[in-house]
């Protein structure tokens, strides 16, 4: 198959690159002729393990190329992706539809022979109906169907995901369109690994409806440790307890400060718009957004308390503001939130990570960035571990406490325990959902 991949974000440029590995001959198209020269020379513009490997071997088998000529990638295709950003629109919360209805119109001058058009973005329900009008409009003539092909990659571990996925969503108006989008992905076909096609709408609302259930999910395992912490339970356990059962199951119950991501905040919100201009309100879906919002902001108390009711003048060294592991994304991090509150409250902030920097020195400015959690350590009022990195997990914290002016840890995302910060000689600690040890 010919596939045109018009976007080289996050979501475009793994398709892209996974399609290509299939065995498709792939053009990845984007606008900015910066990242297309970067592509070209060999060099990935994200952060995502494997991803670089693998674009680097179907680049040298001929498969794969990158170019910012729309016209010259759609008229050879047999099918074009959109994968173009949808993010929530300024003022109401709606998705920012803009780009993929500009890429739709452009798609449409250039299509020459049957050609499928398929939406990879995170759209509304109703989008892909608006998509084939837009394109109909701008060129009466064409031959093409649209289908609706929802993305569900983990950050940190897309490639997993693309290769060998839980299910691919297809959504098509006709058997014509099936037909191409079965060849697409016949490679997972022939694995038995399940393909549900559906109409339109449903592609569309199944992306939504499974983001805001996990995102559901994270929240409720997060009241549920606000309420641990004041009855004396300890949520690890709860959620080991709960996870045991297997119509709950236990992925996405791990207690934290919040989720975040390119993902779960913006789909939420726009679930939330849906169902308001349906006059269906999503009810729980506004509850989660509300109650996250409020999870992120407990987590600047219990450092506060942490160090004794004020950061004013102390020195606090923060581990990953990533919004997680394994990805250079800092989109809606609770870091964004936690940090600047501390700035603003007079702390002095080091960060340690190791991919968020080059995202994180625009976005948290401020902070003093420190290549290691010991030299971050050094004199520190506090320790606050925000993301768990790997190389957070391990910590000597006994070597920690050493340098410390005063060996406080709030450990956010619950690595370690109350019984090793006390063999640590840590005299605070605080995590989320569990018992604390007082200074």
């Amino acid at each position: 198959m010919r596939i045109a991949m018009i976007g080289t974000g996050y979501v475009g440029l793994v398709s892209g690159v996974c399609f290509s590995d299939f065995g498709h001959d792939v053009v990845c198209v984007d606008l900015d002729p910066g990242k297309i020269a970067m592509l070209a020379r060999g060099e990935v513009p994200i952060y995502e393990p494997g991803l670089g490997t693998v674009m680097a071997r179907n680049v040298a088998a001929g498969r794969l190329t990158f170019s910012t000529d729309l016209p010259g990638a759609v008229a050879g295709a047999d099918a074009v992706f959109i994968a173009v950003g949808t993010p929530t629109r300024r003022g109401d919360g709606h998705a920012d539809l803009s780009y993929v209805m500009a890429a739709a119109e452009d798609i449409a001058r250039a299509l020459a022979g049957y050609t499928v058009v398929v939406t990879k973005s995170t759209v509304p329900v109703g989008t892909n109906r608006e998509v084939r009008q837009t394109i109909r409009k701008t060129n009466p003539a064409a031959d093409f169907d649209v289908a609706s092909n929802p993305e569900f990659l983990r950050e940190g571990a897309a490639i997993e995901d693309f290769m060998r996925p839980d299910r691919v969503i297809v959504g098509v108006q006709n058997d014509r369109a099936a037909e191409v989008m079965a060849e697409v992905y016949r490679p997972l076909f022939l694995r038995d690994f399940p393909i549900v096609t559906t109409d339109l709408e449903s592609a569309e609302m199944i992306k939504y409806a499974a983001n805001a259930f996990l995102a559901t999910k994270i929240t409720f395992i997060n009241e549920i440790a606000r309420l641990c912490e004041r009855v004396g339970a300890d949520v690890k356990q709860v959620s080991k307890g709960m996870g045991l059962d297997g119509r709950i199951g236990n992925k996405f119950l791990h207690a934290g400060p919040g989720y975040g991501g390119s993902c779960f905040p913006k789909d939420t919100q726009a679930l939330a718009r849906m169902g308001q201009d349906a006059a269906v309100p999503m009810q729980i879906t506004e509850t989660v957004i509300k109650v996250n919002d409020e999870t992120k902001r407990r987590m600047v108390d219990k450092i506060t308390s942490l160090c004794g009711g004020n950061v004013n003048g102390k020195t606090l060294a923060v581990l990953g503001v990533t919004f997680k592991p394994n990805t250079d994304d800092m989109r809606e991090a609770p870091a964004l939130t936690i940090v600047p509150a501390l700035l603003g409250a007079g702390a002095r902030v080091r960060v340690v990570d190791p991919q968020g920097r080059p995202e994180g020195e625009a976005l948290l400015p401020g902070v003093a960035w420190v290549d290691d959690p010991y030299k971050a350590a050094q004199n520190a009022d506090a320790l606050v571990i925000l993301t768990e990195w790997n190389e957070f997990r391990a910590l000597d914290l006994k070597r920690l406490a050493r340098r410390m002016a005063t060996p406080r840890m709030a450990d956010l995302r619950n690595i370690y325990s109350l019984k090793d910060a006390k063999q640590a000689g840590i005299t605070g600690y605080t995590a989320v959902g569990r018992r604390d040890l007082e200074a």
